[in-house]
């Protein structure tokens, strides 16, 4: 294979239920991507910096299609920092799933396919590349995409709500999240923050984390 025949290198694609997002609990394919350029604090998929298997466009739609799902996922890693993403969400449209991709908020987000959810990233402070936020990609989103923000502490709950204020992001895109920082946050402080602020948000827990303790592949 070549660079230019579309081909990505992927870490693994699976067959779980959504852990987060507005599709949380459905069944889903997902399709991660190796490499990315943030190293997020938090991170839970560094295994998935580095290594992965070449593999060609067609050969990702067929072990999609083995399972036979509705929803896909395309996440990382970083998957738009492999170019050839872009063509495979198109693809992937094209076969007539309904698509999200989960991307870091420090890639360009305009050329993705306007068919796929976009759930794109806010980082915080605590999480060690709040400047790698590339804030001119909420000018392109829709009601049909989603914002995320991992909580650390209560002064990033500050941080964020201060941008939720600022930016009125509640009003440039479907639904903004926020969710607490596994294992750095207590969750249920963090919903109880959320209901005294009355703010415009989907407290999310990440539901793979409760129910496989975030096993690769699930």
């Amino acid at each position: 294979m070549t660079e230019s025949d579309n081909s990505l290198r992927i870490t693994e694609i699976f067959y779980s239920l959504q852990g987060e997002s507005l599709t949380v609990g459905l069944p889903t394919v997902f399709v991660r991507l190796t490499g990315c350029p943030l190293r997020c604090q938090y991170c839970d998929t560094a295994y998935a910096f580095h290594g992965g298997e070449r593999r060609s466009q067609q050969e990702i739609l067929a072990q999609v299609a083995a399972h036979s799902p509705r929803y896909i996922c395309v996440t990382g890693g970083e998957p738009l920092a492999q170019p050839a993403c872009i063509p495979l969400l198109t693809a992937l449209c094209d076969v007539g799933y309904q698509v999200s991709l989960e991307t870091s908020g420090a890639m360009p987000v305009g050329a993705v396919d306007p068919r796929v959810a976009r759930i794109v990233d806010i980082k915080t402070p605590d999480s060690a590349e709040c400047e790698k936020n590339l804030w001119d990609n909420i000018d392109l989103l829709t009601d049909h995409d989603q914002l995320k923000f991992v909580i650390c502490s209560r002064s990033d709950y500050e941080w964020a709500r201060f941008q939720l204020d600022s930016r009125q992001l509640a009003a440039r895109v479907g639904q903004v999240l926020f969710s607490p920082s596994f294992g750095q946050i207590n969750a249920t402080e963090l919903a109880n923050w959320i209901i005294e602020d009355n703010l415009p948000v989907r407290f999310q827990l990440q539901l793979h984390k409760l129910l496989w303790n975030d096993e690769p592949g699930h």
